[in-house]
């Protein structure tokens, strides 16, 4: 008997214990559906990243080995003639900061025979044809007297320049080998994604084939390199000596040739991409220099004051400070002020985009050009030119016509227009008031100002009736020419 009250209790405590736990699952899912399914809040805030995707390479030596053999060391001898006494490694007197100053040792020996000093340096490059074809940077091999070439089997070879671009800092240089060379697979740049792994291998302070990893960090950068800057950013280390080596992705194809860093940071450094080498490769080896297709315009980027006032509804496009007589955007009929925005299909950025579009295109060829102007959208039909790869004097300040905007100018007469070599229209900037609006959008004295507003002006009377319009506003637009280059600028008054 007391067998069987034991079982039934033990029977009943598990039925409840029971009840509890299911009791308390369906109250916990009741919640978390009622409260927004938490589950699948995070499905969607955090989609499924493939495993491939989401891992660091376990080891990028196979990478690394199966890419080694195509890297070569560059090393290069350059002769200069300095003056007949040593001035230390950085231009200065032997012995540091001479209280006597340079003078003095110039004084008693800088008439000595000029010496001839031999310095050199070491870079970085990669083959791109079994015959010993090699790309590098220009600043390598640039004004060398002797390159040499050692690749991935210890041999060395001595190298010559077969074309340069300074304007993109890629060269491309040659050697004779005995055999048919190891050659590195070209990638493409335009696939390459911000956040993917790549390598760098070059011969960083004379460590040969020397390995660093790391990724993308960004793309299109510019850094004020050169007019073609479009750099691929990555934290793999790059140093001194990896100039010219190759930026390789996980597929071991060349996207980039490693150039520039940032000196003052780390895990900061620069490549060229890779498609911008291929562009330029045939006129490299067929002609030693790049060819580049030339409008005849200087432009500049759209700010939202400048935007407003030529009735341009983004600050997408370049806009067209200056058009060079008898070139092709004026033949092809493009005005100063147009703010171009698509070629042959392609939308215009900025002022940057559209150079490098325009750098792209073969001398002859006829593209298709669409701008805005004052507006409305216009079409064109340009003939790409061939582009082409100079001082102001002082002057007195006259009497002038002060603006609200902080300018004074006057006219420009035939002895200014001689004396700074420029030409006799526009009204020529002679004060700028300090604190002004002028002042602070960087206005200066012998500016030459070409047009207010969009109304082109040959006169001071021109000038003041404008700028007395503009001032009701409390706000106007200018077209500057400085020395070769023209831009507007955009000012504000309180």
């Amino acid at each position: 008997m007391k067998t069987g009250r034991k079982s039934f209790f033990t029977f009943f405590m598990a039925f409840l214990v029971a009840f509890f736990v299911v009791s308390l699952v369906g109250v916990l899912r009741s919640s978390f559906t009622d409260s927004g399914a938490p589950e699948i809040l995070m499905a969607e805030a955090l989609p499924a990243v493939p495993a491939q995707a989401a891992q660091t390479p376990l080891s990028f030596s196979d990478l690394a080995e199966r890419v080694k053999p195509a890297v070569v060391n560059i090393s290069t001898t350059k002769t200069f003639k300095g003056g007949g006494v040593y001035r230390g490694p950085f231009g200065g007197s032997p012995f540091g900061n001479s209280p006597f100053g340079d003078d003095f040792f110039d004084r008693f020996f800088g008439d000595m025979p000029r010496r001839e000093f031999k310095q050199q340096s070491l870079g970085s490059g990669f083959i791109i044809s079994n015959d010993g074809y090699i790309f590098t940077n220009n600043h390598v091999v640039e004004k060398a007297d002797k390159i040499l070439v050692k690749i991935s089997d210890g041999k060395e070879y001595e190298a010559k320049v077969i074309g340069t671009d300074a304007n993109t800092d890629i060269a491309l240089i040659k050697i004779k080998p005995q055999t048919s060379l190891p050659v590195a697979e070209i990638g493409d740049s335009e696939k390459v994604k911000v956040g993917e792994w790549v390598i760098a291998i070059g011969n960083p302070f004379g460590l040969e084939a020397t390995v660093t990893a790391g990724i993308v960090s960004a793309k299109g950068r510019v850094i004020g390199a050169g007019p073609y800057d479009n750099f691929i950013q990555t934290d793999a280390s790059i140093n001194p000596g990896n100039s010219g080596g190759p930026l390789y992705n996980m597929e071991g194809k060349v996207i980039g040739i490693n150039t520039a860093i940032v000196a003052q940071g780390q895990g900061i450094g620069f490549a060229i991409p890779i498609n911008m080498a291929k562009t330029i490769l045939n006129d490299l080896k067929t002609k030693g220099k790049v060819t580049r297709g030339w409008l005849g315009v200087s432009v500049q980027d759209i700010s939202d004051d400048l935007a407003s006032n030529l009735n341009h509804k983004n600050k997408s496009g370049a806009l067209i400070s200056d058009v060079f007589k008898g070139d092709p955007a004026d033949k092809g009929g493009i005005k100063v002020g147009d703010i171009i925005t698509e070629i042959d299909g392609k939308p215009i950025k900025d002022s940057h985009d559209l150079l490098m579009v325009i750098a792209s295109l073969h001398v002859g060829q006829k593209i298709n050009v669409k701008a805005v102007r004052d507006g409305r959208e216009m079409a064109f039909t340009v003939t790409v030119g061939e582009r082409k790869d100079t001082v102001t004097a002082g002057v007195e300040k006259p009497d002038t016509s002060e603006s609200l905007f902080g300018i004074s100018a006057q006219d420009i007469s035939p002895e200014i227009a001689r004396r700074l070599g420029i030409a006799q229209s526009g009204v020529i900037v002679t004060d700028v008031e300090a604190g002004s609006p002028a002042s602070e959008v960087g206005i200066q004295p012998q500016d030459v100002i070409v047009r207010v507003n969009r109304v082109t002006i040959s006169s001071v009377k021109d000038f003041d009736r404008e700028m007395t319009k503009a001032a009701e506003k409390k706000s106007v637009s200018l077209l500057i020419k400085r020395g070769k280059s023209s831009f507007f600028v955009t000012l504000r008054s309180e």
